[in-house]
């Protein structure tokens, strides 16, 4: 991919819209689609970078309602042509094709390696990778396995929806969040980036799922990003064709964070 210019790429993640409550969210979401709204001037394309939805699951015929503003937002503007690329996180992995029936937005249920203006960018939300963790690798296996699915779809929309926001909420992350850097020897997806980097060299490593927003050179010439979040920081990142900087978006009416 070559950028235009003047085109830039953005990246944002965990938005988590339906927590903790309706209006909370539902501030949380208009704030998104204003910060949509500003960039798409010079936006050739956006990464949606996992966990836009505290819980969503796809039925056949029903996706959980609410985020009207939002979903709409993004429609307009990719009818508008501004390429949109979404992520799966750990709270909406179970994303089906709903966003690239009505949205025309394709969604990545796996990492994804991409290079632009000669920048090789390795971009994935961030569970399940690196050391450790082995419960959740092993739930998250369980969760996307094909016959698990079907099988949760066999629940009344309403149960099956009420169960997930339940179980969704009692993780502390988004919550109670986890704000403070471990240094590298313990950022497990700094970890598995300089592994990944012993294999390839990659210009940047962007990631979500951490609730931290933290931009670092870990390796001459590759530089690792962890997006934060839009419940703290209202973090995103944006590369311009030849720098990727990690800014913070201030509401133009209140001057907030």
């Amino acid at each position: 991919m070559q950028l235009p210019p003047g085109k830039k790429i953005y990246f944002a993640s965990d938005f988590h819209l339906g927590i903790p409550d309706q209006l909370t969210s539902r501030k949380r979401e208009i704030l998104l689609c204003k910060w949509l709204d500003e960039i798409r001037a010079d936006a050739a394309c956006i990464f949606l970078v996992g966990d836009i939805f505290d819980v969503w699951f796809e039925y056949k015929n029903v996706v959980p309602k609410g985020f009207t503003r939002f979903l709409g937002k993004l429609a307009e503007l990719s009818d508008a042509g501004i390429r949109i690329e979404a992520f799966t996180g750990n709270h909406d992995l179970w994303m089906r094709d709903y966003f690239e029936k009505e949205l025309d937005i394709p969604v990545h249920h796996n990492p994804l390696e991409t290079e632009v203006n000669g920048r090789r960018f390795f971009i994935a939300h961030g569970d399940g990778l690196g050391p450790g963790d082995h419960g959740y690798k092993l739930l998250k296996k369980v969760l996307r396995n094909p016959l698990a699915q079907w099988l949760y779809r066999r629940l009344h929309p309403d149960t099956g929806v009420g169960v997930a926001n339940y179980f969704s909420r009692k993780g502390p992350k988004h919550v109670n969040g986890e704000k403070q850097f471990l240094g590298e020897e313990k950022e497990w997806l700094i970890v598995f980036s300089k592994e990944m980097l012993r294999q390839k060299h990659y210009d940047y490593f962007i990631f979500g799922h951490r609730h931290l927003a933290v931009q670092r050179e870990i390796a001459p010439g590759s530089v690792y990003i962890n997006l934060g979040d839009w419940i703290s920081f209202n973090s995103y990142a944006v590369f311009d064709g030849v720098k990727l900087e990690l800014k913070y978006y201030q509401d133009p009416q209140n001057n907030k964070q």
